[in-house]
């Protein structure tokens, strides 16, 4: 199979370059979908985009080998499920570039520990996982600044939980340029319109997350059809009994938010569709748009997940590609440091 690299003719404007990575730390939620996946792939047209499973990063937490090599293979299947286009974008494991670890550690030595320490997330872990609070918890922030700055990146999708990265790998960028010239483009925040933050089905003020103590708070982009649907019906919602968007309403507002992204439908429209209908017909539609939104995405993941030397080749020849654009970056980074050059 023939990837094709992301190109323009001479008539054409460049497109501008988005970076997105995830980690492949088991099964892809629907707020993961929602939120980030599903506005991936609507960026493959507009933009040049590089995306990647972040499976470096994972190992901040410690990771059963046979399971970690399990969840990244089947990421990798899903993501491609979900519509990323191997004929528009690269897609690559990250730890198949190793330029992203050998920047990481370069930009270490460019990161205040102080700047390391405010970081939300770091805090959070390690609260988290008080038995194993490693060098790499703490320092990751610098190795997602490589992996944006590795590609010179345009733009890149942040959650309100990463804007706080982004700012930090900005920092890093113009302190460096400001060292040695500029050699890092400064990244931009990409801010979707739609679907940024799915809520759990049970506790509507939390994020939908797989570690959700309350199985029915979350759903998975592999869950069954009568799981889905189970899930949704049981979702909390309020005593009003009336669909529209408002304060107070946090767990209407979560299901029309949902099923917004998977209709295409606006609050208006939405509201106008349940006029008069209980909040029973209301989880149960949006169960049924999420289902039918879902199931050619497990039909493809059905297909491609038994497929290796499909995987394989995707994953190869875009790490391929996805090097030689990394490597520009990295020995101009060497260079500027002053590390001699394997051949004078």
């Amino acid at each position: 199979m023939e990837i094709t690299n992301p190109t323009t003719t001479n008539s054409e404007a460049p497109k501008k370059r988005i970076f997105s990575a995830i980690q492949p730390s088991g099964n892809i939620t629907l707020g993961n979908y929602l939120g980030a996946l599903k506005n991936w792939i609507s960026l493959q047209d507009e933009f040049d985009c590089i995306f990647a499973l972040a499976d470096l990063h994972t190992i901040t937490v410690r990771q059963e080998p046979a399971q970690f090599r399990k969840h990244a293979l089947e990421a990798y299947a899903l993501l491609l499920a979900c519509g990323i286009d191997v004929k528009k974008s690269l897609f690559f494991l990250q730890s198949h570039v190793p330029a992203h670890a050998q920047l990481a550690w370069v930009l270490d030595c460019y990161t205040q520990f102080g700047e390391l320490s405010r970081m939300t997330q770091f805090k959070d872990k390690s609260k988290k996982h008080a038995d194993n609070i490693n060098a790499g918890l703490f320092t990751y922030p610098s190795l997602m600044a490589a992996d944006i700055l590795l590609y010179q990146a345009d733009l890149v999708p942040v959650g309100a939980d990463q804007t706080q990265h982004l700012e930090l790998t900005r920092n890093i960028a113009t302190r460096f340029n400001g060292l040695y010239s500029p050699t890092f483009k400064i990244p931009e925040g990409y801010t979707m319109k739609q679907g940024g933050k799915i809520m759990s089905l049970q506790d509507p003020t939390k994020k939908m997350s797989k570690s959700d103590e309350n199985v029915n708070g979350c759903i998975y982009v592999l869950d069954k059809p009568e799981d889905i649907m189970r899930k949704f019906k049981r979702a909390i919602t309020d005593s009003e009994a009336c669909v529209h968007y408002g304060e107070g309403k946090d767990g209407i507002n979560n299901l029309m938010d949902i099923y917004s992204c998977v209709t295409g439908k606006n609050y208006q429209e939405i509201e106008a569709e349940f006029s008069g209908r209980g909040y029973g017909d209301f989880k149960t539609a949006v169960g049924e748009a999420v289902v039918e939104h879902l199931r050619p995405i497990q039909e493809r993941y059905a297909k491609y997940s038994k497929d290796k030397a499909f995987l394989q080749s995707c994953w190869n020849e875009s790490a391929e590609k996805a090097a030689r654009i990394a490597n520009r970056t990295l020995s101009k980074v060497m260079r500027k440091v002053g590390f001699l050059p394997r051949e004078l």
